[in-house]
């Protein structure tokens, strides 16, 4: 065994090594240099996967059948989901109809390529971290049967919650964990990212341009007056 091969297996092994390597890439799935958005964390898994010998059809990222049909059905299952959290589940939660956090984007058209950018390095980001990569490392570590497969999407979805509450408390963590859910389980269906990867841009530009038009208030009343 060479000192590479050593050193990929500690990467794999859920020693000290693969354990710091997790904490990193959970706690920094995405950050801002210079007002741009860098999917940290999806870096850091593409660079554990090339170091630890990881083939990358391993975190969901297999060649598709089709791309078109990928992108068909991921834009199909962003949008009107985006609508359905917005105009049905998080009125029955309360939630706020405005997105405090991010209200200063409304109407804000210097900044909306950067923000455009922001959502789609959110797809690729948050879905190569939290679906890709740790459905990976949760499989390796409990299963894959399917009572350790619904463990894994709940722990998956919970960390995702949490990961988006110090930035939108909790109405974020609530919409975010049926986010994570849905996403999970198309990860868990299809087996490759690309859907849930699409879905999550499509999703999070949809949630842009209810912000961006100030139509927030309005969709959440559509039912619930």
């Amino acid at each position: 065994m060479t000192a590479g091969d050593g050193f990929a297996a500690r990467l794999r092994g859920f020693g000290p090594v693969d354990i710091i390597a997790l904490v990193a890439i959970v706690l920094a799935p995405m950050v801002t240099v210079g007002g741009v958005a860098v999917p940290f964390g999806a870096l850091l898994v593409l660079l554990w996967a090339r170091w630890s010998h990881t083939p990358l059809p391993e975190l969901g990222y297999g060649r598709p059948k089709s791309w078109i049909t990928s992108l068909a059905i991921g834009l199909a299952i962003g949008v009107p989901f985006k609508f359905l959290m917005k105009a049905v589940v998080m009125p029955l939660f309360g939630a706020d109809p405005i997105n405090r956090t991010y209200h200063y984007l409304a109407g804000n058209t210097s900044i909306l390529p950067a923000a455009i950018w922001m959502m789609l390095v959110a797809g690729f980001g948050e879905e190569t971290v939290f679906r890709g990569y740790l459905f990976e490392r949760l499989g390796k570590l409990i299963g894959a049967r399917p009572g350790a497969k619904a463990t894994i999407l709940l722990v998956t979805s919970a960390l995702f919650a949490l990961a988006h509450y110090p930035d939108q408390g909790v109405a974020g963590s609530e919409q975010a964990t049926f986010t994570g859910l849905v996403f999970g389980t198309i990860f868990l269906v299809t087996g490759q990212i690309w859907i849930p990867m699409i879905a999550h841009a499509a999703f999070d530009l949809t949630a842009l341009a209810l912000i961006y038009g100030n139509f927030e208030s309005s969709v959440a009343h559509w039912i619930f007056k």
